[in-house]
């Protein structure tokens, strides 16, 4: 009978653990959980400036967020920038909100009291959890950060600033402070501007171009965003001589097509559909898509130069060469009589006899020698600070990518690869993503006025 009444008894203990005890044992572990919260900065931050968006994300997945406060510690003054609380739910009160991202609009410190300098971001989150006498877990984290308010200035230290329609401008400044974005702007075309050939390193070299397919006066003018956003901009006189370019048509035959289609299906067969098209319609597409590629890759290309002017003095021509097309031709094709599609012509075709010997026209570094879909064989030649000059439809190059060469150098031989009817040259010049008249690259009364006046000038008033 005792023995009966001893298993009973256990039983009913156990019954009790499951009931009372195990349960107990679980939300002490889930309820006294150690871990802390996470806190996450969206983005890099170094410095404040009067118009900075802050973004954080706060998280605990066990307990749930209880507050979250962040303040800016300066000269011994704390303002509090967010503060808030979060509610619970359930029985066991656990936070009702596991993960939030917040934004703190510009924070304005001279409205605040707080003067441009060093200064303390505090972020300070706490969780649901019943550690710490049910005060929470709380992660603390501090950053040392600058307010910065004040826009760097900039210096214009050239005067005088001609350009034609399609053609190439430099505007040398200097800026009071590092900023990592620096340039002009003609309209919404920005061109970087490159500090190295000075020894001071403030000051910058930015070579500009203005589209040849506009008219009237552009907007130009430099620019300059500091390390904290703040941006300066700074007006310079500048002179605009309109040009106009001349129309051209080029007739398409079917000899011309059997004998190009072929060689460039492939390049275009990557892009789109070329199944069940007709010649003409493969022309067109490589006409248009293929070209289109083909300036992205070139834009990618010259997106990175050396901070360093290779070159001297005016650029080379292909010598004893007839010009067979002009800068910026507007070209309408023609197939049948009929017109079938426009195209800008963005250099200059130079003809000379079959596979002619091609000079680099200046010293530089070749950034590319491939086959480049519809100029064919192609050399592309940084020459420093954003300029480049490029040679297309060649038989042959001798030069590889990497390869400093100097002006003179034979870097190829004139043909007819990619989309061209005949034996001859392309050449391009560019200044950072636009194409250039390359006719102001040859001229030396050109450079002397618009390039080397200017680094001569500048250097000048540095000696002073």
């Amino acid at each position: 009978m005792k023995k009966k009444k001893t298993g009973l008894k256990s039983r009913l203990l156990i019954v009790l653990a499951i009931i009372f005890f195990i349960p107990l044992v679980w939300v002490s572990i889930v309820r006294f959980e150690g871990e802390k919260p996470l806190v996450e900065i969206d983005g890099p931050m170094k410095t404040l400036n009067a118009a900075q968006q802050l973004a954080f994300t706060a998280s605990d997945m066990k307990s749930g967020l209880r507050k979250i406060r962040i303040a800016l510690i300066k000269d011994g003054k704390e303002i509090i920038l967010y503060a808030k609380e979060f509610a619970t739910i359930g029985v066991l009160r656990t936070g009702l909100v596991n993960k939030q991202t917040f934004f703190i609009e510009a924070i304005e410190p001279e409205k605040i009291g707080l003067r441009d300098g060093k200064a303390v971001l505090q972020i300070s989150v706490t969780d649901y959890s019943w550690r710490n006498w049910l005060h929470g877990n709380t992660t603390c984290l501090e950053k040392e950060v600058i307010i910065d308010t004040k826009p760097p200035i900039i210096d214009i230290l050239t005067k005088m600033h001609n350009i034609t329609r399609g053609g190439s401008g430099l505007v040398i400044y200097k800026i009071s402070e590092p900023c990592p974005k620096s340039g002009v702007y003609v309209e919404d075309v920005f061109f970087p501007g490159y500090s190295g050939y000075f020894k001071d390193p403030d000051i910058f070299l930015s070579f500009f171009a203005l589209d040849y397919g506009g008219k009237g006066r552009n907007k130009i003018f430099a620019e300059a965003v500091d390390e904290s956003g703040n941006v300066s901009k700074a007006n310079f006189y500048y002179y605009i001589k309109n040009k106009k370019f001349k129309q051209d048509v080029i007739n398409i035959s079917d000899d011309f097509l059997d004998r190009k289609i072929p060689e460039l299906e492939s390049e275009i067969s990557s892009i789109v559909d070329v199944d069940r098209k007709s010649m003409i319609d493969q022309f067109l597409l490589i006409n248009r898509h293929l070209r289109e590629a083909n300036f992205k890759k070139i834009s990618e290309l010259v997106s990175k130069t050396d901070n360093f002017l290779y070159w001297q003095k005016k650029f080379l021509r292909l010598p004893k060469a007839a010009k067979k097309a002009g800068f910026a031709d507007t070209r309408t094709y023609k197939y049948k009589g009929k017109v079938i599609d426009h195209q800008t012509h963005l250099g200059i075709d130079l003809a000379s006899v079959a596979e002619a010997s091609v000079p680099a026209a200046n010293k530089g570094k070749v950034k590319f020698a491939n086959f480049l879909g519809i100029y064919g064989k192609t050399v592309l030649i940084d020459h420093g600070f954003g300029l480049f000059s490029m040679y297309s439809h060649l038989s042959k190059f001798h030069v590889t990518e990497g390869q400093i060469v100097v002006k003179g150098e034979e870097i190829g031989r004139t043909g007819k690869t990619g989309l061209a009817g005949g034996d001859h040259l392309h050449f391009g010049i560019l200044v950072n993503k636009t194409f250039v008249n390359p006719l102001e690259w040859w001229d030396d009364n050109w450079i002397k006025n618009n390039i080397t006046s200017k680094l001569d000038s500048v250097r000048s008033r540095l000696k002073k």
